[in-house]
């Protein structure tokens, strides 16, 4: 890992949402061992966590080729997940340690700012309304809308498109293991900032950068 981030080798930040704006990882662990327990599936004790930070279509899809279920379609699973976190969101969600400050000081900078996220878009837009924190970004990206989700690069390609920064002038906060692949195929500086809620795969040292929170990765600079 490298020691010191210097802030104006990059021209943009990107943040991933879950885990690393919102403490929503509880909320999806929590939706999907209600909605896969319905289905038959004990969901963690199948190892349901090594899913974190998949698009949810493509974590439904990988159970139900596991455990084939009947009864629902899985755009009918995906959608009782999802609404049971939106839900959770609007009661619940509160910003993580360090976002705003973190936000406003890069805002400050004059960097552009900009959001790529494995969540469904009306996630994303009930995370920035709860959080009040729509004004900071100049683009927001979901997953929902591409081909492909992370660990594939291609949320964080189409994001640095729209800030029109080339991606090696990107950094990266993220906080599992599929989005540093996704922002390291992407050819970007990460950050990695563990959320806690599930396990820590020492594999997250293939990011450049490591911080308990954001208010230590702010602290660094």
């Amino acid at each position: 890992m490298k020691n010191q981030i210097i802030l104006s080798d990059f021209d943009a930040i990107i943040f991933d949402m879950d885990g690393v704006l919102i403490n929503s990882e509880p909320f999806w662990l929590a939706a999907e061992i209600e909605v896969f327990g319905q289905l038959g599936i004990d969901f963690m004790a199948v190892g349901g966590p090594k899913t974190v930070g998949l698009r949810i279509d493509e974590v439904v899809d990988y159970w139900f080729s596991k455990y084939p279920w009947e009864g629902k379609t899985n755009a009918e699973v995906v959608d009782e997940i999802v609404s049971t976190v939106a839900r959770r969101i609007n009661t619940e969600g509160v910003a993580l340690e360090g976002v705003r400050e973190t936000l406003a000081y890069c805002k400050q900078l004059g960097m552009k700012i900009g959001l790529a996220s494995s969540s469904y878009q009306r996630l994303i837009d009930a995370t920035l309304k709860k959080l009040e924190i729509a004004s900071y970004f100049d683009a927001v990206h979901s997953a929902e809308f591409l081909a492909f989700g992370k660990p594939h690069p291609e949320i964080y390609l189409a994001t640095a498109d729209s800030l029109k920064v080339s991606p090696n002038k990107c950094l990266v906060i993220e906080d599992s293991l599929n989005g540093v692949i996704a922002a390291k195929a992407a050819k970007m500086t990460v950050v990695a900032i563990p959320d806690g809620t599930h396990e820590v795969s020492e594999k997250l040292m293939l990011a450049d950068y490591r911080f308990a929170s954001l208010d230590a990765f702010l602290a660094s600079l």
